[in-house]
């Protein structure tokens, strides 16, 4: 049975661990480094993981979840153009509240994605087809605009994750202001433009 202080320990260690690994990637991080973030000896987290891959293993179980949520809540028989608008708000706002788990997915991708290969391949391959078939039908219907439906989602996921994994960029060229301030209102005109079905003229006479 595990004990509340294991169950706190070990919360502060995968805590410690995604500061860790955001900041410097699976590479560049040690299990000294993620230990002193804790505030634990190190024998004391080898005690709870045995290696840094079955504290990062850990971690990316974790954040898979969180992944698919916002894809998992779009709703087929909804309104098209509100459900994508709904879907981009919710990934933008992964980048508020999820920042850091955000970076440890930047970082493993740009890795060659070695330790998610196959849950990309999967689980959230099946998941984008869906919603891309969806986005496909919805356009043939006269419902959205003609788009590729992948690469609209490519697009939404490329202009939401921004602002979080290039936080400081942003930042540093805003003076420090909040770096999401406005992004979700130019975000909903900017997809309400390009997803807004042709204007069907009736014929005159």
């Amino acid at each position: 049975m595990t004990t509340r202080i294991q169950k706190r320990n070990r919360k502060l260690i995968l805590d410690a661990a995604l500061e860790v690994f955001s900041a410097q990637g699976f590479r560049g991080a040690t299990l000294d480094q993620i230990a002193v973030e804790a505030g634990l000896s190190k024998p004391n987290l080898l005690y709870y993981f045995d290696s840094k891959e079955a504290i990062h293993k850990a971690l990316l179980g974790e954040l898979l979840t969180t992944w698919l949520d916002p894809l998992k809540a779009i709703d087929p028989s909804g309104d098209p153009r509100a459900e994508i608008m709904a879907y981009m708000r919710r990934k933008l706002q992964m980048s508020r509240e999820y920042p850091r788990e955000s970076r440890l997915f930047a970082n493993e991708i740009l890795q060659g994605a070695p330790r998610m290969s196959a849950f990309i391949a999967t689980e959230l391959k099946a998941l984008v087809d869906g919603f891309a078939a969806l986005i496909r039908r919805w356009s043939a219907e006269g419902r959205l605009a003609p788009v590729d439906p992948h690469h609209l989602i490519f697009s939404i996921w490329a202009l939401t994750q921004h602002y979080a994994d290039f936080d400081a960029q942003i930042r540093l060229i805003r003076d420090g202001a909040d770096p999401l301030e406005g992004a979700e209102a130019h975000l909903e005109m900017l997809f309400a433009r390009l997803l807004a079905p042709a204007q069907v003229t009736p014929p005159v006479g």
